[in-house]
Formats: structure tokens, C-alpha cells, sequence
């Protein structure tokens, strides 16, 4: 199965306010990290009896739970996450290779890739002396503010890169993100050029992450990186043995890929 980095795709000419609400509801409720009906109306400018209404279908569906009044997203959800990730053969590809990298540096590594202009975590493994920081399968975030998703950047169109600014913007996470786009393809200038990406505590205070972006059939595929405290990789002498690992496992990756 070929993965495609797609383009930037134009609105619905004539969108299903229903099915859209219905998504909202559910992201409101990861938002919010569970809320009361109220809570839920509040934040997305509904009707109290609207909201119910959406709600009670989701939970008999089973994909939102109610505890004590609160409502939660559901493990119906996590059954769909699991199965899109499975039909990714660059996560069943790339998985030893990140089980192999976190076991050799100690550190935690990452497996991200782009879909509608945001980075998700496909996969991540926890070295034994890995950090403990926010992020978690599934996760999307912002491509400007990790290494992964500067790998990805860089090795996109220019037009495409200006699609997704476009519709997400470069919000900071930290005083340390890049927030100008004449900054941000300059760096991802030098990206192409040393053949890696680094995250300076863009997208977390005292976290530095390297990351290598994959590549087959003239597409950028997705990268992946190792994420440490700045005490350790903050220093480039202290990224080269990183920087190497990662080339080597993205050559594996890449040949695995393009052969199996």
C-alpha cells in the first residue's frame, strides 16, 4: 500500500453541519478532558437540549461514556485509531527500528506522520532512560514545533508547506517556537542541506528532539526522532551518535519498504 502526502484539500461545497457538530462534540469532550452537558453547550455555543441530544446518540453508540453526570471520550474511538494506524505499512514497517533505536540511546523515539497538514504519533517506545513528556499515540500537533514535523516540511513542496501555514498557522508552544514563515523556510532550507531536523524546546520547555525525515516513491513518507532532556542532546556533539542512529534506521526503514 503506497501512502501518499496528499494535498491540502478545499472545503465540502456543501458540508453536513450534523456530521460536523457531531465531531465537534467529540472534540470538545477531549478538550475539555471530560465535561457536563453544560460545560460541553458552553464551550461550543449549543443548545443545553442539542447537546444532550448528541451525546445520548453518541454514548448508545458507544463512542462517548457517561460517569457521574461527566461524559468521556470513548474506547470505540481507540478500536478506529488502531485499525487507520494498521493500515499503515510504514508503522508496521518502522516499528522494530523504533523499538531498536529507544533500546539503544536510552531515550524515547518517535514515529510521526502528516495527514490534513497536522503531524500524528504513530508509534513512540520508551528507552530506559527516557523523559516522561505530553505526548501519546495518536497525538496530532503542529508540524512547526517538532523536529519530526520540520523533517516532513522540509521535504515538501514549498507550495504545500504555504497550504498548510494557510489553514494551521504557526502558533507558538514556546517562547522558542518558530512563529515567522520567512524563519521557518529557512530553516527547513537548512534541514534539506544536514539531512536532519532538531527541535530547540520549541514545542517543550527543556525537551530536545532530533528526527530524520523517511522517504520513498519521490515522497516524504513520515520521520522519526529521539526526544531527551537538553542536558543531553542540547549540545551537536552530543546529537552525532543520535544523528547517525537514526540515518541507519531510516535506511533500514527505506529498503524494507521499498522491498517488501
Amino acid at each position: 500500500m503506497r501512502e501518499h502526502m496528499a494535498a491540502e484539500r478545499p472545503k465540502p461545497k456543501t458540508p453536513v453541519r450534523t456530521a460536523r457538530r457531531t465531531f465537534r462534540v467529540v472534540e470538545a469532550l477531549k478538550t475539555l478532558d471530560g465535561a457536563t452537558i453544560t460545560e460541553i453547550a458552553d464551550h461550543l455555543d449549543m443548545a443545553k437540549s442539542s447537546t444532550h441530544n448528541y451525546l445520548r446518540t453518541l454514548e448508545h453508540d458507544g463512542y462517548v461514556v457517561e460517569r457521574d453526570g461527566r461524559y468521556h471520550v470513548g474506547l470505540r474511538l481507540l478500536d478506529l485509531g488502531a485499525f487507520a494506524r494498521s493500515r499503515r505499512d510504514i508503522y508496521c514497517v518502522a516499528k522494530p527500528e523504533i523499538d531498536a533505536v529507544a533500546a539503544e540511546t536510552g531515550e524515547l523515539a518517535n514515529l510521526l506522520v502528516e495527514e490534513h497538514g497536522r503531524g500524528t504519533v504513530l508509534y513512540r517506545q520508551r528507552g530506559e532512560n527516557a523523559v516522561n513528556v505530553d505526548s501519546y499515540l495518536g497525538q496530532t500537533m503542529h508540524l512547526h514545533t517538532t523536529a519530526l514535523g520540520k523533517a516532513v516540511l522540509a521535504h515538501l513542496p514549498r507550495e504545500r508547506v504555504e497550504a498548510i501555514i494557510d489553514r494551521h498557522g504557526l502558533p507558538p508552544k514556546t517562547e522558542n517556537t518558530i512563529t515567522d514563515p520567512d524563519e521557518l523556510f529557512a530553516e527547513l532550507d537548512s534541514i534539506r542541506e544536514v539531512g536532519h531536523a532538531v527541535d530547540r524546546e520549541e514545542r517543550i520547555r527543556g525537551l530536545v528532539c532530533v528526527a530524520v525525515p523517511i522517504r520513498g516513491d519521490g515522497d516524504v513518507q513520515g520521520a522519526i526522532s529521539v526526544s531527551g532532556p537538553a542536558s543531553r542532546l542540547r549540545d551537536e556533539g552530543g546529537r552525532e551518535a543520535v544523528v547517525e542512529r537514526l540515518h541507519n534506521a531510516v535506511n533500514i526503514i527505506e529498503l524494507n519498504q521499498t522491498y517488501s
